[in-house]
């Protein structure tokens, strides 16, 4: 009877475990963030620590070099990038799964006051439906508000959260 009984109880148990209906669904977060020169990279690790959530890195198909980087040369590929808002840098891969995550933290450096291209190429290549994206940034000098408000006009379908500038 005592051996009976303990294995009805044990098939309880393991319908009541296997029914979807009573699994909880945790809440995940992403730091998704492009960094040229290192100091993006030690603040997307740092909000990631915060908030106990995974790490992807943005990477450029062709890295940034210093010379691509010098904002005073009118001919860098940066200047030339920021100069045209169509412009989509190439990035490696995708974060194939993206859509395991809750909320979204992407992160880069203010480049001419707003987000450098290669976000608009990250977020068009992924959907981010029914996910809050939060924005952060790092700055020499300009505050996050008008990259987090560009983006947000450019991409008005999404949720957008809070905004941080992490210096």
């Amino acid at each position: 009877m005592a051996a009976l009984m303990a294995f009805s109880l044990s098939g309880c148990a393991q319908k009541k475990t296997a029914n979807p209906q009573n699994t909880t669904t945790m809440k995940k977060t992403l730091v998704a963030y492009f960094s040229a020169t290192g100091t993006t990279k030690a603040a997307a690790q740092k909000l990631a620590k915060e908030y106990n959530a995974d790490l992807y890195e943005i990477t450029p198909e062709v890295p940034y070099t210093a010379a691509d980087l010098d904002w005073r040369d009118k001919t860098s590929r940066s200047t030339i990038e920021m100069q045209d808002k169509s412009s989509r840098p190439a990035i490696k891969g995708r974060c194939e799964n993206i859509a395991d995550y809750d909320t979204v933290w992407i992160g880069f450096p203010v480049w001419w006051y707003t987000a450098p291209t290669i976000i608009n190429t990250f977020i068009e290549a992924h959907d981010l439906s029914g996910k809050v994206l939060c924005v952060f940034a790092t700055s020499g000098g300009s505050t996050v508000t008008g990259s987090y408000n560009d983006l947000k006009k450019a991409y008005p379908q999404y949720t957008w959260g809070e905004s941080r500038l992490m210096n």
